[in-house]
């Protein structure tokens, strides 16, 4: 008979032997797997982060000064199912502490030949580039044992000699120098650039002003155009106005004219026939009384000479004799009217 068997996920179980004598290994990581009472051996290896702190002390560089660097790893067991079995044939049965003092020894074995290969200014200016030189070189040997370096980093350098902290001030006193140098050469850079500015700022503003300038101008001379189209549709309006004015006065006072001159043959019609009509009486109570007259007259002077026939013949009547006689008949007539009114 036998009995399952059950793995987390931060564990890897081990199941060999079996029956008729097979070799055969079984690997399960967080699952279960079926072992055989008395002819089934079960081990189990841990899968979890483990925490390594390398230290390297007394380690000469290439320049030769002896310093000490400290680091920190993390490692865990590979889980591709080559690797496992790589890392089960190497550390089935041995403790945490055994697999990680293994893989310590490794990391510094590999980080004492790093360091002696640098000099102490790129290891302690470059740290980032150190450890990644220390995982590509002992990521090999460590990966033949089946272990997976996850990250690698430097925690510290020192020495015992002081040459760090000499370094570190000539650094520091270069770094001061070159901070000095920076801040006159920034001062520098900003008056240049400030005295720039301000010529940038004076020349925009007087572009500025010339553009300013240049619009009012123009807006006055707008101002000027549109003042005189004005004044000229003024004019123009004001000129056709009294243009139109002169032609409708013009137009009135030949009506006027028009109308004086119908007044006035009116006035010559109405004359003419007053003319007519004093003509008409005076030669109503003129003409025909005085012809009626001067016949009255010839009447009278034939009577006259009527007892001489001969002489009534041969002497003509003048116009004296008759307006004599006129004269004297109007007289007589004056002096003694008839009861008729004739003569």
């Amino acid at each position: 008979m036998g009995c399952c068997l059950t793995v987390g996920p931060n564990e890897a179980l081990v199941v060999s032997g079996a029956c008729c004598g097979s070799d055969a290994k079984t690997y399960v990581v967080g699952g279960w797997a079926w072992a055989w009472w008395l002819i089934s051996n079960t081990q189990r290896i841990t899968l979890e982060i483990m925490t390594l702190q390398p230290k390297c002390e007394d380690v000469e560089t290439a320049e030769g000064v002896a310093i000490t660097v400290t680091g920190v790893a993390q490692i865990k067991v590979m889980t591709d199912k080559d690797l496992l079995a790589v890392a089960c044939e190497q550390f089935l049965g041995k403790s945490v502490m055994e697999i990680k003092a293994v893989v310590l020894q490794t990391l510094e074995g590999h980080l004492r030949s790093i360091l002696g290969t640098l000099t102490v200014e790129q290891i302690y200016q470059d740290r980032d580039e150190f450890a990644r030189l220390v995982r590509e070189v002992a990521a090999p040997d460590v990966g033949r044992m089946g272990i997976e370096i996850l990250s690698f980093t430097i925690k510290d350098v020192y020495d015992k000699l002081d040459y760090l902290s000499s370094l570190g001030k000539t650094q520091t006193a270069a770094v001061q120098r070159d901070a000095d140098i920076g801040v006159a050469e920034a001062e520098r850079d900003a008056g240049i650039r400030e005295a720039e500015c301000k010529k940038e700022m004076m020349d925009v503003k007087f572009l500025a002003d010339t553009k300013m300038a240049d619009s009012k101008r123009e807006l006055e001379l707008q101002k000027a155009a549109f003042n005189q189209e004005v004044n000229t549709k003024k004019a123009e309006s004001q000129l056709a106005y009294e243009l139109q004015a002169a032609k409708e006065q013009q137009k009135i006072r030949l009506e006027e004219i028009e109308i004086e001159v119908v007044q006035r043959k009116k006035q010559i019609s109405i004359e003419e026939k007053e003319i007519e009509r004093t003509e008409k009486e005076l030669i109503a109570t003129v003409k025909r009384p005085a012809e009626a007259e001067a016949y009255k007259m010839q009447q009278l002077v034939k009577d006259l000479l009527w007892p001489c026939p001969a002489l009534l013949k041969e002497l003509p009547v003048s116009w004296n004799l008759l307006h004599a006689l006129e004269t004297v008949l109007g007289d007589t007539a004056n002096s003694k009217p008839s009861g008729n009114g004739t003569y």
